[in-house]
């Protein structure tokens, strides 16, 4: 449908969409990027969206302005890792490697792909040892663990017994990736979110509701982190 300009200080762009499925108008915020989205009824005139703009203008700041920048992965910087930010400081070798609660890499190099590609080992090994510790628990087994850089979710499993993680769990509170990967564990014997299935997770991780609190409140500021550089 396009984008709208919502003038102002700082001027606002808005993507404007259109679902069969919305029955009302709804605007959304990315804590991610900040990407304002208003989803409108398919036949819904542009104007009504406009006006919804305008109506909710003081609400729409006041969540842009509480959303944190993204973070370049550089030497200085610190990036967290199980739950602790850990400074990143240049050092002699030709490779990256956490040593002595920080991250030393290598100057000549990009650093934000050193400290990624560091980030993704670590999570492998972290996350097939739980992920092995709770099928064992179990009795089950799962087909194979793959690592991706998902947004809508931190963890999945399929009917196939195939698990899938964010790599960027590492980065969280042991305690919370192990929540995740007790999760997707447990879909191995129930593959739905009803009530057997929380007796499973509950029975593997007993503190799961608090270690899935913290990843809906700070979860985020794990995505903003950027290692592109």
């Amino acid at each position: 449908m396009g984008r709208h300009r919502l003038e102002g200080n700082p001027p606002i762009t808005v993507k404007m969409r259109r679902s069969a499925r919305a029955r009302r108008l709804s605007l959304r915020v990315s804590r991610l990027d900040g990407q304002v989205t208003l989803t409108m009824p398919r036949f819904a005139p542009e104007r009504e969206g406009v006006a919804f703009l305008r109506e909710r203008e003081d609400w729409l700041r006041g969540h842009l302005a509480d959303i944190a920048p993204a973070t370049d992965v550089a030497i200085g910087a610190a990036v967290p890792f199980g739950g602790e930010d850990l400074p990143v400081v240049a050092g002699p070798g030709r490779g990256c490697r956490r040593e002595k609660c920080q991250i030393i890499v290598n100057p000549a190099r990009p650093v934000g792909p050193q400290v990624k590609a560091l980030l993704r080992e670590e999570a492998r090994r972290a996350l097939a040892t739980a992920s092995d510790r709770y099928a064992a628990s179990l009795g089950r087994s799962y087909s194979r663990l793959t690592l991706r850089d998902t947004r809508s979710r931190w963890g999945s499993c399929t009917s196939e017994g195939a698990l899938m993680y964010s790599w960027r769990l590492i980065m969280a509170p042991s305690e919370v990736l192990d929540y995740v990967a007790a999760h997707e564990v447990s879909h191995l014997v129930e593959m739905n979110h009803q009530p057997p299935f929380w007796a499973v997770v509950a029975k593997l991780c007993p503190d799961w509701q608090a270690h899935r609190d913290w990843l809906r409140e700070h979860g985020d500021r794990l995505h903003r982190i950027r290692f592109d550089n």
